[in-house]
C-alpha cells in the first residue's frame, strides 16, 4: 500500500506551493501538479504587483499583512500607482477614498502638474490621480521558488505531471486516482487548484462553490519615447487599463475579464487590440511594436473573496482558491492563515488581524 501522507495539496502554482510550505513543518506534504513544471499557468504569467487597494477593500487585510514578508525577504521593488482619471471620473475617486477609508490603505489624490513629472506624455484630459507611494512590483519567480524551496526543505514531496482524475474518502483517508495510473493518500485533501478548483471539488464529492476563471490579458509594446525605468505602475480609475514599465518596454493590459473554463489561457487579437486603443486615448507616445502577449486566468468565488478553510460538508476536504488577481501579492499571509485553519494552530502576529470567517467556504452554505 502507497505511503500515507498527512496533506495531499494539489496544485503547485502560488497557492499550493506556499500552503505547502507553511504547513510541512508539522505534516507529512504532497504536491500534486498537473503540468510538467510548477507554476505554468497563472503564477508563471503573472505580472504582479503589491498595491494595498488591489482586490477591494475586503483584500487590503491579507495584502498589508504579508507586505512585512515580502519586504523582508526581498520580493518587493518600488514602484508607486497612479489611478489615472479626467474631470468626469471626480466622483470615481471620491468613491475610493469612502471604500478604503480606515482599511490602512494609504492614498492622496494629485493634480495634472504633478502627473506631468510622474508619467510625461499623457493626455490633456488626463488631468487628476490617486496617488499611492507604497505600491511595488514583486519578484513573481523568485517567491514561488522561495516557497518551493522552503517547502522541499521540509521533506514536501512534489509530483508533476500528476493529473488527479478521482479522490475518494474512506476510513483509511482519501485514495488520489491521477490520469496516468499512480495513485497516493491522504488524510486530507487541500485544494489549490486555481482555475480547476471547482472540478476538484466535484471529484471529491463537494459542491463546486461557482468559482469562475476569468482571462487577463498582457501585451509587451516597443513605445517611443522609451517608459522611464521608474514610472508608476499606471491604472484608470474605471478599470479600463493598467500599464507599467519593464526593462525599457510597456507592459500593457485592457484589464479584460473573460469568463472562461479551466484552461491553458492564450491571448485574443481583440482584447490586444483593444488594450491599444485604449492607450493611443490616453497618451501621445508612438507604438512602433507589438513584441509579445500572453493571457493567464484569475479565478474568483461569487463575491469575489478568497476562500479558505474546509469544506463543511465533505470530511477533511480543504479550500484553499479563489484568490483572483491578487494571489500573488497576498500569498504570505493566506498561506500562514490556510496553514492555521488546516493544522487547527493559533494565529501568529502575521495572521492575528486577519478575520477567518470572511474568507470561509460556509458563507456559500445555508
Amino acid at each position: 500500500m502507497s505511503e500515507l501522507f498527512d496533506i495531499a495539496v494539489i496544485g503547485a502554482g502560488m497557492a499550493g506551493s506556499s500552503l505547502a510550505a507553511e504547513v510541512s513543518a508539522d505534516a507529512r506534504v504532497i504536491i500534486l501538479e498537473a503540468e510538467d513544471m510548477p507554476g505554468y499557468h497563472s503564477t508563471g504569467r503573472s505580472a504582479a504587483f503589491w498595491e494595498t487597494c488591489y482586490g477591494g477593500p475586503e483584500i487590503v487585510p491579507l495584502t498589508i499583512a504579508s507586505g512585512e514578508y515580502l519586504k523582508q525577504h526581498g520580493f518587493l521593488s518600488d514602484r508607486g500607482a497612479l489611478y489615472l482619471a479626467r474631470e468626469a471620473d471626480q466622483p470615481k475617486i471620491d468613491d475610493f477614498f469612502e471604500r478604503f477609508s480606515g482599511t490602512g490603505a494609504e492614498f492622496e489624490q494629485i493634480d495634472r502638474h504633478v502627473l506631468d513629472e510622474s508619467v510625461p506624455g499623457l493626455q490633456a484630459e488626463w488631468d487628476r490621480a490617486i496617488w499611492q507611494r507604497a505600491c511595488a512590483d514583486i519578484d513573481v519567480a523568485g517567491l514561488h521558488a522561495h516557497y518551493l524551496k522552503r517547502a522541499k526543505a521540509n521533506g514536501v514531496q512534489l509530483v508533476s505531471r500528476a493529473l488527479v482524475r478521482s479522490l475518494r474518502l474512506s476510513q483509511n483517508g482519501w485514495a488520489i486516482q491521477c490520469e496516468d495510473g499512480r495513485e497516493f493518500r491522504a488524510k486530507v485533501i487541500a485544494n489549490a487548484a486555481g482555475a480547476w478548483a471547482d472540478t476538484i471539488a466535484q471529484s471529491a464529492g463537494a459542491s463546486p462553490l461557482g468559482i469562475q476563471p476569468l482571462r487577463r490579458t498582457v501585451a509587451q509594446l516597443k513605445v517611443d519615447p522609451a517608459p522611464l525605468d521608474d514610472m508608476p505602475l499606471c491604472l484608470d480609475i474605471s478599470g479600463s487599463f493598467y500599464f507599467k514599465p519593464e526593462s525599457g518596454r510597456l507592459w500593457l493590459s485592457p484589464h479584460d475579464e473573460t469568463p472562461s473554463g479551466p484552461c491553458d489561457a492564450a491571448p485574443d487579437e481583440l482584447d490586444v487590440a483593444t488594450a491599444i486603443d485604449r492607450l493611443e486615448m490616453v497618451t501621445r507616445w508612438k507604438i512602433e511594436g507589438l513584441e509579445r502577449k500572453w493571457a493567464g486566468l484569475r479565478s474568483f468565488a461569487p463575491d469575489r473573496r478568497p476562500v479558505y478553510g474546509y469544506d463543511p460538508k465533505v470530511e477533511n476536504f480543504f479550500w484553499f482558491a479563489g484568490q483572483g488577481g491578487y494571489g500573488i501579492q497576498t500569498a504570505p499571509a493566506a498561506a500562514r492563515l490556510g496553514a492555521q485553519l488546516l493544522l487547527g494552530t493559533g494565529r501568529d502576529k502575521l495572521t492575528r488581524g486577519l478575520d477567518a470567517e470572511l474568507y470561509s467556504p460556509t458563507r456559500f452554505h445555508s
